[in-house]
């Protein structure tokens, strides 16, 4: 009798003993689910498009026609003598404004200037710079690659502050697109950041820029002035055997879509061409890669593309959408500016 009650009382410690554990497993699956839903992704595994099952977003290099010569050229004389490329483009009250790197002779100092456009395709210099070295980080190297988004009627401005050795992203802001505030860099701990992006529409209170120029990483504000990140926060790395096997680089500010958040970047290979790409982030989780391109959308193929400061070059800075046309603006060879316009149907939210 005592015998078999002391192994009942066995079997119910075991059955016990098993229940804790599932208990214990599920407590921890339920704080690492909520861990990572509320906290940003450190890193994220590349993903491609063809790995997708739920998302049938796709954008192919047929869908964008480009203008078989540049919109923008340089010279023949000064401070643009040598080179416009690399545009920030916004659309207001039914005019382009291209915001255009220059330089007066090749590999020298950058001055972002300004042109202007009725159709999107025929641009008229200013000959006016909105942007020139002022501060410390600026010296020697200047002022490159504007992205513009407007906030609350405020025009925000990020670019590169570029001293001759080190590249660090600073911010400028502007009312009217002409007379602008310079705000600083950005992130003053990194002795080397570039290329930010900014969505102008807030995720879950939220403001998110993608920035970068090897991996891309994502920063939060909520002014959009102070910026957070940490050099953990990579979303988007490059691919072995891929038109972006070196390096990614976000091309124009994000789009807020019904399918999640469109990014177009830059890529380069081994043999340093450029190519444009896109990658589709969660609408609920900026980190998150949903759908990723298997081929370029742009790669060099005419001759100014193929020859110039920087030869074979394609590299998206400026996209203007009006209605279901969309302006795609590229730097070309670190020389020109060339677009590519297309016809997408995509709902567009947040405008």
């Amino acid at each position: 009798m005592a015998e078999g009650l002391g192994s009942r009382t066995l079997l119910i410690l075991i059955i016990l003993f098993m229940i804790l554990v599932s208990l214990i497993s599920f407590y921890n699956y339920t704080l690492i689910e909520k861990t990572l839903t509320t906290t940003p992704l450190k890193t994220i595994t590349p993903i491609s498009i063809s790995s997708i099952e739920k998302t049938r977003f796709t954008l192919t290099r047929e869908v964008f026609v480009k203008n078989e010569y540049p919109v923008l050229s340089p010279g023949p004389e000064w401070i643009d003598a040598a080179a416009t490329y690399n545009p920030a483009v916004i659309y207001v009250n039914n005019t382009f404004y291209m915001f255009y790197r220059a330089q007066y002779r090749f590999h020298g100092t950058s001055v972002i200037m300004l042109a202007i456009s009725r159709d999107g395709i025929h641009f008229n210099k200013t000959y006016k710079v909105v942007l020139y070295p002022t501060l410390l980080e600026e010296m020697n190297g200047g002022c490159e690659d504007p992205r513009i988004v407007v906030v609350n009627n405020t025009y925000y401005m990020t670019y590169t502050a570029y001293d001759g050795r080190n590249a660090r992203l600073a911010l400028a802001r502007s009312k009217d697109l002409i007379h602008w505030e310079k705000l600083g860099v950005v992130f003053p701990n990194w002795t080397w950041s570039k290329s930010g992006a900014i969505l102008p529409v807030k995720i879950y209170g939220k403001y998110i820029m993608y920035f970068g120029d090897s991996n891309i990483w994502i920063a939060y504000s909520t002014d959009m002035i102070h910026w957070v990140t940490s050099k953990d926060w990579i979303v988007l790395r490059p691919r072995p055997g891929y038109f972006d096997s070196k390096l990614v680089e976000p091309g124009p500010s994000p789009i807020l879509t019904d399918q999640g958040i469109l990014l177009i970047y830059n890529g380069a290979d081994e043999n340093n061409k450029y190519s444009v790409g896109w990658v589709l982030f969660s609408k609920d989780d900026p980190t998150k890669v949903i759908a990723r391109c298997e081929e370029p959308i742009l790669v060099p193929e005419y001759s100014w593309e193929i020859n110039g400061q920087v030869p074979n070059v394609v590299f998206a800075m400026g996209l203007v959408i009006i209605g279901n046309k969309w302006y795609l603006y590229y730097g070309a060879a670190d020389t020109y500016v060339g677009v590519a316009i297309g016809h997408i149907d995509l709902k567009i939210q947040g405008e």
